[in-house]
């Protein structure tokens, strides 16, 4: 039978698609409370074959967000614990030799997963950070000359503390601008975490995701048919030049020493794709590009001394931005 088409242009493998995806919420929330945006984020950043750092103090469900993503996706996950001793290799894998064979093999790293949750990224030197870049950027590892591909699906979710928290290395500027999305994990309002003690009460277990009823409701077809799906949303030309020049401004700032680079526009723009997609539409509109922004943005910039000294963040210098440059109608 023919697939139907809905009424945002897409097939009927692509509506199904978008309402699998959408049942990540819900399930999600059996395991997380509060947390929607940060699951619309990572489920974007699926969609646009890109990673996010997750940025929140300790306790506030950033690996447990992860690992119930992962089990509602039915897809592969690993998790590295970064600490300050932590080889390159502890990531990647290494070339093992093999006494009764007397040749040297390839031993595989936590990194040839679908979904690879780095905990507390910047609690390791930057030697060790950057072993991830090859991996995020040409999703393959280099080991002895030799390039081995890692999975598809391939996410990097990498948490971190904030970076004024004691023993955290700032990630380096290349390796920020390699993440698509920023996530800000919020502490709690006070009607959540009486809802998160409540669960915890009568029993919740944050190891057993399957016990809080945490089942796949979508899949790796379903990330394809999606993608697929979003590979085809308009994105009309004003709406372009609607994306540079929000990033053009950001280059001219005098609250910041660097801008949005191109890769940072490039993400702006698939991002909002997904998101209009993913909210019913076959076409990009300024609201889309307003609500990735700041994600998108934020760990791109960098803020001068004397403006972080006034109190200016990233934040409020794009929301600062997106009220400057002119919408287009």
């Amino acid at each position: 039978m023919d697939p139907t088409t809905d009424n945002a242009g897409n097939t009927g493998d692509a509506g199904a698609a978008r309402a699998s995806l959408e049942a990540l919420r819900t399930e999600i929330a059996k395991a997380v409370v509060g947390q929607d945006p940060a699951v619309t984020g990572l489920v974007v950043a699926l969609l646009c074959r890109g990673h996010v750092l997750l940025e929140g103090v300790p306790g506030v469900a950033k690996t447990l967000l992860v690992r119930a993503l992962a089990s509602a996706l039915e897809l592969d996950t690993k998790r590295v614990q970064f600490t300050p001793d932590l080889m390159p290799s502890d990531v990647t894998g290494s070339l093992v030799y093999d006494t009764r064979t007397a040749e040297f093999s390839f031993q595989p790293g936590p990194v040839f997963t679908n979904l690879l949750l780095a905990d507390e990224i910047n609690r390791t030197p930057p030697k060790t950070q950057s072993s991830l870049l090859e991996a995020m950027e040409e999703r393959q590892v280099t080991v002895d000359g030799t390039p081995r591909p890692l999975p598809d699906p391939f996410l990097v979710a990498a948490t971190q503390n904030p970076v004024e928290y004691e023993g955290t290395y700032p990630l380096p500027e290349a390796q920020l601008d390699r993440f698509l999305l920023k996530l800000t994990i919020p502490l709690p309002s006070r009607q959540d975490e009486i809802d998160v003690l409540t669960r915890h009460a009568y029993g919740f277990n944050p190891r057993d995701l399957r016990a809080a009823g945490v089942r796949p409701v979508a899949g790796p077809a379903d990330l394809e048919a999606a993608r697929a799906a979003v590979a085809k949303t308009t994105v009309s030309p004003e709406i372009t030049a609607y994306v540079v020049d929000i990033c053009r401004a950001t280059r001219e700032s005098p609250s910041l020493t660097l801008g949005v680079s191109p890769r940072g526009a490039t993400a702006l723009l698939a991002t909002s794709r997904a998101w209009a997609w993913l909210t019913g539409r076959d076409y990009v509109q300024p609201d889309d590009v307003k609500a990735l922004a700041l994600p998108a943005l934020r760990h791109r910039i960098q803020l001068r001394p004397e403006a972080e000294m006034e109190g200016v963040t990233a934040d409020s210098v794009i929301n600062a931005i997106l009220a400057h440059v002119p919408v287009p109608r």
